[in-house]
């Protein structure tokens, strides 16, 4: 049974500070503990790419090693481990998003052998412009209702876990969860065309 975050909280902290100091076992299971929370909160913030999460798997794998690499630097100052591996985790997401823009299509001298079984070049352009709009979308909200919704929705932690992690009561979540959803549908009402 995987315990939640606000029940595996109290251990992550000890756990991170051990794995820190070498700890093989610890860090194994930090590590068992975080990438499944992580793995989600990139895809929720990626998405999908030609049909697969594979840019936003590699991105959480970069973010585990990145959380590993600065664990010597972690400091208990009364928030959790894991609003500290979600903070890395939201610069890895942002980095990622400039690499993709920068990111140029090269010709290829000679085409395949083999033909590409993929959903084709109109199911790509259909989930590409929904990832766009929805990223669009998201990105028109302050960082914190932003965090909150993809805390929430897309991860699945409860009130009170991304509470915890952004360092807000679990009724401040709650209220500016709703004040995201409103101000999503008024962006809709208005601009009817970024509905995906």
């Amino acid at each position: 049974m995987r315990l939640s975050a606000a029940d595996a909280e109290p251990e992550l902290g000890p756990l991170a500070a051990r794995a820190a100091f070498g700890d093989r076992d610890a860090a194994g299971r930090l590590l068992a503990w975080l990438h499944p929370l992580l793995l989600r909160y990139c895809r929720a913030r990626l998405g999908s790419r030609d049909g697969c999460y594979a840019s936003a798997d590699d991105v959480a794998q970069e973010v585990c090693l990145a959380v590993f690499t600065a664990l010597p630097r972690f400091v208990e100052q009364g928030k959790p481990f894991v609003a500290f591996a979600y903070r890395i985790a939201a610069n890895k997401v942002a980095d990622a998003f400039r690499r993709d823009l920068r990111a140029r299509v090269e010709p290829v001298e000679r085409l395949p052998d083999l033909p590409d079984l993929s959903d084709g070049p109109e199911r790509s352009a259909v989930v590409t412009e929904r990832t766009e709009r929805l990223s669009g979308l998201l990105g028109r909200l302050p960082d914190t209702q932003r965090e909150v919704l993809v805390l929430r929705v897309a991860v699945g932690l409860s009130a009170e876990e991304v509470g915890r992690i952004l360092g807000m009561s679990a009724g401040a979540v709650r209220v500016a969860q709703h004040r995201a959803l409103g101000r999503l549908r008024e962006l809709v009402a208005r601009e009817p065309e970024l509905v995906p």
